[in-house]
């Protein structure tokens, strides 16, 4: 296993606890939330509480499937392509991904600083900046696991193309080109 492999797979092993974390918390805020309605004695903080960690979840979801190469894609139309004309398109796609997150992750900066001094408003004490954190956050891991699989895309482009799982689970067979 050489260095990057290693990085890539200790990076995948952080956001899984990262997103298990927030699955787990969210799992317990809903329940809460039901058992307080249940009991008909609400919490007035629950649903905005479960909102942030819905958000909270998707935005390290999302980095997570980065990181495994598993986000939306077209891997089919790409594998149409020869190698060469493959390795290309490939990389623009890399270049337009990575490049949207980097504009996510500036206005989610910007989104962060004008947030200053706000809260939740059924718990005054949160922070908004700090529910709002995940923008920067979750773009800036979702580039560095786009970063970190580029070899793996690279690699993928010049060889046989790439896997595409949603075809492969429906047990559909495409010829190569």
């Amino acid at each position: 296993m050489n260095a990057l492999t290693a990085i890539r797979a200790g990076f995948s092993k952080f956001l899984e606890i990262i997103v298990v974390v927030n699955v787990v918390a969210l799992t317990l805020v809903v329940t809460i939330g039901f058992a307080s309605r249940l009991a008909g004695t609400p919490f007035s903080w629950y649903d905005e509480v479960a909102s942030v960690g819905l958000a909270w979840l998707t935005y390290y979801g999302a980095a997570l499937a980065a990181a495994k190469g598993a986000h939306i894609g077209c891997p089919s139309v790409i594998n149409y392509f020869p190698p060469t004309l493959r390795l290309f398109v490939a990389l623009v796609a890399e270049v337009i991904t990575i490049g949207f997150f980097v504009l996510l992750a500036y206005t989610g900066v910007q989104v962060v600083l004008i947030l200053e001094g706000s809260t939740l408003i059924s718990l005054t004490s949160v922070s908004l900046q700090l529910t709002q954190s995940v923008l920067p956050l979750g773009a800036a891991l979702f580039i560095i696991a786009e970063l970190l699989r580029l070899p793996e895309v690279i690699a993928s482009a010049k060889g046989d193309g790439f896997v595409d799982h949603e075809l492969e689970e429906a047990g559909i067979k495409l010829a190569k080109a």
